[in-house]
């Protein structure tokens, strides 16, 4: 059989798996001709490659090597921004004291000290001493593995999961994208052809963490599910759990993406020939200063411009009172049964509402709801910052609910407008606010119930 009657019956054949097989007899049709008709010297091969091909996209090795791959990315991450963020915030923290000295020389009012500093500045310099340095890591890291040939490997791994999930293969990289943003991550579905398929990896995207959300994991699964461990052992074990959520993440993924192209987007999808360019070592210099001084510092302006009204308005509900109680506190109370329902609380919920401009300043306002204090806080150790927690009734499920609920909830501001501009659609918007929204209603709901059938707590 020849190549040209293959490509022939290739054009008329409209099953996925027959184009699989066509496209399977074209592959080795041409290196059949190519090992009869062609003679490379050995010192030509490219051994190199082969070699680490027969490992990192093989059935049986390759799925655990991308895994102890992403595990490596993010002890990394973890492991290296702890001291750069205490130095971020120790800084950020002394300049408080002088604008404070500014306000009392100008004799400024307690109100307009309250909402710029207490408010605005604490809330923004927050979000800067928690991203900054895990975003200085991981990018450049995620951008050595992009530039060394290995992420088309993820991609030709991950293509037939997503196939069978009614999706694209090229899917992966658009969700690889969304690990540092969301919302760039929606602008990368352009490169999937097939409008169905780039609404697919559009509606899943937010299932796995963005760069915003990092600071919540760590913290909460290095105070509560690291908590007997120490030194090298507690990043090891923090960096175990946040990848099993990532890995959760990712199954929900494939779940909804399959959900959905069985109901409101239902079509096969289309083929995807993926070339894997061979291994080439990496400019690092180049790649590291390319990806912190892009990626980063756009990542890093975005969450600052939606994170500072999200301070002021904070602010203001926690100081606005109503006879002797905060608008803040009344938002609380109204929340708190629903929330009890998902093993959270109102002030939790009333965060992640507040939170909805940037991921990034959850944290930080759920302290100031507990703390009551009417201002962004941070607090000077995180054995201070657990007390707190377990003296507003958190145990394990508590964190283990909020870990997913950050995971699994709507997406950010900005992504539902990136999302919006991509779409033209309020439809499409909608549905990808509602179908996280609901998901993570239902999974704390369920580990909730559950563990107090069984007195988990």
């Amino acid at each position: 059989m020849g190549l040209e009657h293959l490509f022939a019956e290739a054009q008329q054949l409209s099953t996925p798996k027959l184009r699989d097989d066509i496209v399977h007899s074209l592959y080795d049709r041409s290196r059949q001709l190519c090992a009869e008709g062609v003679i490379y010297p050995q010192s030509q091969r490219d051994t190199r490659t082969e070699r680490l091909d027969a490992i990192l996209t093989s059935p049986v090795w390759g799925f655990p090597v991308m895994i102890l791959m992403l595990g490596a990315v993010f002890y990394i991450t973890i492991a290296g921004a702890n001291i750069p963020s205490s130095m971020l915030a120790e800084f950020f923290g002394s300049l408080e004291g002088h604008l404070k000295s500014v306000f009392d020389m100008f004799q400024a009012p307690d109100w307009l000290y309250g909402l710029l500093v207490p408010g605005l500045y604490r809330g923004t310099t927050w979000v800067v001493s928690v991203m900054l340095p895990p975003m200085a890591i991981f990018f450049p890291t995620f951008a050595l593995l992009e530039n060394y040939g290995y992420l088309p490997r993820v991609a030709f791994n991950l293509d037939r999961i997503f196939k069978t999930a009614g999706a694209h293969g090229k899917q992966s990289l658009t969700m690889a994208m969304g690990f540092g943003c969301n919302a760039a991550a929606v602008i990368s579905t352009r490169i999937i052809e097939s409008p169905r398929e780039r609404m697919l990896a559009i509606l899943t995207n937010n299932f796995v963490p963005c760069n915003g959300r990092w600071g919540t994991l760590i913290v909460l699964a290095s105070l509560f599910m690291a908590a007997n461990f120490s030194g090298g052992m507690k990043s090891l074990v923090t960096t175990g759990v946040i990848v099993a959520l990532v890995i959760f993440g990712i199954i929900v993924t494939f779940f909804v993406s399959w959900a959905l192209s069985k109901t409101v987007l239902r079509g096969m999808p289309t083929h995807y020939t993926l070339e894997l360019p061979p291994y080439r070592r990496p400019k690092i210099f180049d790649t590291v200063i390319r990806s912190s001084l892009t990626k980063s510092w756009s990542v890093l302006v975005r969450a600052v411009k939606v994170a500072a009204p999200a301070a002021i308005l904070t602010w203001v509900v926690a100081n606005i009172y109503i006879g002797d109680t905060s608008i803040l506190m009344y938002l609380v109370h109204f929340l708190d049964p629903f929330a009890q329902l998902l093993g959270l609380d109102g002030y939790i919920l009333l965060a992640f509402i507040l939170g909805l401009p940037a991921n990034e300043i959850v944290l930080p306002i759920l302290l100031m709801g507990y703390l009551s204090t009417g201002s962004l806080t941070e607090v000077d150790s995180l054995v201070d910052l657990k007390q707190i927690f377990l003296d507003h009734g958190w145990t394990w499920i508590t964190a283990l609910n909020m870990m997913l609920f950050s995971i699994l909830h709507y997406p950010c501001g900005t992504t539902l407008i990136n999302i919006y501009k991509e779409t033209k659609s309020k439809k499409w918007t909608f549905l990808a606010f509602l179908i996280p929204t609901a998901i993570a209603i239902i999974i704390p709901f369920t580990i909730t119930q559950t563990a107090r059938l069984f007195g988990w707590n």
